[in-house]
Parts: C-alpha cells; structure tokens; sequence
C-alpha cells in the first residue's frame, strides 16, 4: 500500500459514499481529476485499489499511479451514493470515467406528462431527436443504464407506479405484485399517486431526508387523527427509505458462487428484549477455517434494534438482517435463525427483495421443548443437528449478553441519578 496514503485510507469512513482521485496535468501542472467511483464501505473499496496486483485491462487501472489526492464523500445509502456519483461524473467529466465514451452513450431519466406519469429512460440522441417531447422533467446524466433500471426497481418497490404504456391494469403482473398501485383499476387517488412519484424525483435529487421529513409529518397527521391505516403505510415507507436495499448497486456478490465447497461459513441470529427501549440482535459466526466447524468470536455483531418495533420479534430479525447484509461482509453459505416457519418465511422473502441466494434453517424449540423443530429453505449444506443446536444456542448467549450489558449500563444511569 503507497505510504503516501497510508494514514488517510486508515482513518476512511467505513459507510457508503463517493471517491475522488486526484492527479496533475502535466501540461499545466495543475490539479486534474482522473475518476470519480462509488462504494459500499469507503475504507474498504479505496483501500483495495492500493492492495491489488495492477493489470491495465481497465481504464482505472491506468490511474493508480497517477493519483496525488484522495478525497470522500459519505452517502445515507449505497443507492445515494449512486445518485452522487452520476451527478458528479455528468457535471464534472473525471479522465477515466468518460474514456471510451461520448456524450451520446449516456441515459436520462425522463418523467412522462400523464395523469398516472412513469419513468422513461433515454439516450442522449433520443434527446436530441426530440422523442422526448412529451415528457416533462428530465434528470441525469447516468453512465450506466442498466444500474438506473436497477435504482428505479428499488425505488418502485417502496413508491409503487404504473409503467406500462398501456391504461389498464388488467393483465399486469406488477399490479398482482404489488409494484403498481392500480391508479387506472381505481385503487388508488390521482394526489396519492403524484406523491409517489414525487418521492422518487425527491432521491433523483438527493433529498432523501427531506423526503423523510415529508413523509414523517403526514404519518403524524394521520396518526393524530386516528387514520392508523394510512399512518401505518407511511410507516412502512419510512422504514424501507432508513433500511434501502443497497446490495445490487454496488456490485452483483449475490450473483458470485458463495464459497468453494472446502469453505463454509455459517451465520446464527437472534433477538432478546424486555420493551422497546431495549431491543438488540446478535450474529454469530462458525466456520471451518481450521477444519472442523466451530465459532470464530472476531466475526461476531451485535446490533441495537432502532426501529420502532415494540418487541415485535419479526420486525427486529429484518432490520437487523436488512442492516447485516448493507455491510460488505463475507457472504454466508448458512444463515440459521432462531425461530419458527413463520421467521422463516419473513427472512426467506425479505432475501429475495435483496436479491440474494443463501440457504434458511429456523430452529425452534419444539412443544416437548426436548428437541428442536427445524424448518427449512434452500440448498443446506451437510452440516450435524449438533452443529445447528450449537450455532443457534450461541446466538442466543450473545444476544442475551449484549442485553443484559446495555440492560446494566441503564440501570447504573438511574442509580446516578
């Protein structure tokens, strides 16, 4: 690693964000930026420029050498992070990122002019052509298409819309799915619609916490005139902005062969809690790294539940998987849950949101409480029920030691008192 950068790769930020890698023109000897990229952990993805064998397939290859400054901007989200990243590459054109480009190869996002309005992407050319001339607000550019049709897939999931050309909803799987709102079936208002879209031009333009602040207060409103139901879809928003599925942004590790047959890591989770002040989770990790399975402590987590859960088991095992897998850690080949068919199912649906592929077993205590009753999905790997008691019995020991440790530190608080 250059020791020109040493310290300050150490001191990076391990959250989501853009990077910047400065040079010097040669010619003018004056400060040039070389390429601008995004991360899901800042400290990790800058880092790993400097660690690796350098090839020049790629244009940023090329730039390693070159930089004279690093400099980092924090995101919320991975999914901010690319909105970042796209407007900085439009607005400031860095070497590396355009090379092999023109202006025509990038895309926009257009909003159409209709009751029920969708997105559109475009090329620039389409632009140019003027097929867009029934479309209102534009945003962009975006070097990439397919990672804004990816955005728009995450978004759409929390601020469902109709995109389809067609006004109807008969025949529309998405309708059944529940991406689209069913504005022309009458389900829902042409206002209720708008604000949907609204909340998508909002993250276009980074404005996520103004986007929260929104939706915060209409919560409230609804709450205060007791409209629960409205005011518990709102909830549900806020909690999807807080907990963005970020994984597919950054890099397809769902879509990479988890680890080689002669390497197996199993992740155990668990929930302990006695009120909604204090809710924690815990995951735990047994691997073969030395051969036989066993626990390895240095990859353990703990999480404080901050959501409003109010000891709602299910709601605290998603945030705290939702944060988990927001992190770039090793992948699991096995994630073992305390719990029974109905965790099961919880976590099995909330992986195929985030679009990934790993194995499920809920393990219960069964109605003898002598044996354990096991529910299970995927591919599971050859593993001993001794081996799925001790994962699970671990996963309980760490939570409830992280429970009773913050349950302690509280209780001294009010003794000082």
């Amino acid at each position: 690693m250059s020791n020109l950068f040493q310290n300050q790769l150490k001191n990076l930020s391990t959250k989501p964000g853009v990077y910047l890698f400065y040079g010097v023109n040669k010619t003018t000897n004056k400060e040039d930026l070389l390429y601008i990229g995004k991360a899901t952990a800042l400290k990790s993805r800058v880092s790993s420029y400097f660690r690796k064998k350098i090839n020049y397939e790629r244009p940023i290859e090329f730039v390693i050498s070159q930089i004279k400054r690093i400099e980092v901007r924090e995101a919320e989200s991975v999914l901010e992070a690319y909105f970042l990243e796209q407007e900085m590459i439009g607005a400031l054109q860095p070497k590396y990122n355009v090379m092999g480009k023109d202006d025509k190869s990038f895309v926009y996002v257009a909003v159409t002019k209709e009751d029920f309005p969708r997105f559109e992407i475009y090329r620039k050319t389409d632009l140019e052509q003027g097929l867009v001339k029934d479309n209102s607000r534009i945003f962009g550019p975006f070097t990439a298409k397919h990672l804004i049709e990816r955005a728009l897939k995450i978004l759409r999931k929390i601020f469902p819309y109709h995109d389809r050309k067609e006004k109807t909803e008969k025949g529309c799987l998405d309708f059944q799915l529940g991406l689209c709102p069913g504005p022309y079936d009458g389900q829902i208002s042409k206002r209720d619609y708008a604000k949907n879209i609204k909340a998508i031009e909002l993250m276009f333009l980074g404005k996520k916490k103004v986007l929260i602040r929104k939706i915060q207060r209409e919560m409230d409103n609804f709450a205060k005139k007791n409209e629960f139901e409205k005011a518990a879809k709102l909830r549900n928003q806020l909690f999807a902005l807080r907990h963005i599925q970020d994984m597919a942004m950054i890099s397809d590790r769902n879509k990479q062969k988890l680890h080689s047959s002669k390497r197996l890591r199993i992740e155990g989770y668990d929930i302990s809690n006695t009120g909604k002040n204090q809710i924690v989770g815990s995951m735990v990790v047994f691997d073969n790294q030395f051969g036989t399975i066993e626990a390895n402590k240095k990859e353990y987590r703990k999480f404080k539940i901050r959501g409003e859960t109010e000891q709602n088991d299910l709601a605290a095992m998603k945030e705290l998987l939702v944060r988990r897998f927001s992190n770039d850690w090793a992948m699991p080949d096995l994630l073992v849950i305390d719990g029974g068919s109905v965790h099961l199912r919880l976590v099995r649906d909330l992986l195929v949101d985030l679009e990934l592929s790993v194995p499920i077993l809920a393990v219960a205590k069964g109605p003898t409480r002598k044996k354990l009753d096991i529910f299970s999905y995927g591919d599971i790997p050859k593993i001993t029920k001794k081996t799925i008691a001790e994962v699970r019995d671990e996963a309980h020991r760490f939570a409830i030691s992280y429970h009773r440790a913050l349950r302690g530190k509280a209780m001294l608080q009010v003794n000082k008192k």
